[in-house]
């Protein structure tokens, strides 16, 4: 495992991996090459959902804010994940969403993607804590679920 964040690494065009690795608790979140290239995967799908989010309702620039994205075991212990979490291998990211409207707008793109590339996601969760809401996306390499579902 490496032991310090490249800061500078692109996962993709607008996606890099200090971003999908930030964490508010004071732990080691470093992750190895399979769960960098988990986070790679998921990005791709999050540049393709910047694209049509910002051609249909954006500002021509929006960006798509990850809340979170790869959790070492020790800082998804810390936040609340649960010891399964599809974070802990890179396969998912958690994006921040401007109330309820655009956190439907951006599920049904990203149904939308998946539909149109014949490839599916293995989570896909509206989830809501008091007035913050947010999409937890999941993509792992296989085994797929398309489970969608609104948590609160």
């Amino acid at each position: 495992m490496v032991t310090e964040i490249n800061t500078e690494m692109r996962l993709t065009q607008h996606f890099g991996l200090a971003e999908l690795t930030k964490t508010r608790v004071k732990l080691e979140n470093v992750p190895n090459e399979a769960q960098v290239n988990n986070l790679r995967r998921v990005c791709q799908w999050l540049e393709q959902l910047r694209r049509r989010w910002n051609n249909l309702y954006g500002e021509g620039d929006d960006p798509i804010i990850i809340n979170s994205g790869f959790r070492s075991p020790e800082v998804n212990k810390a936040v609340g994940g649960v010891p399964t979490s599809n974070h802990l291998t890179g396969c998912a990211v958690d994006i921040r969403c401007i109330g309820m409207e655009q956190a439907l707008r951006y599920a049904a793109i990203l149904l939308d993607i998946s539909d149109l590339n014949r490839e599916d996601y293995d989570e896909l969760l509206i989830e809501q804590k008091g007035r913050v809401i947010w999409i937890h996306f999941a993509v792992r390499p296989s085994g797929n679920r398309r489970r969608t579902n609104f948590k609160r």
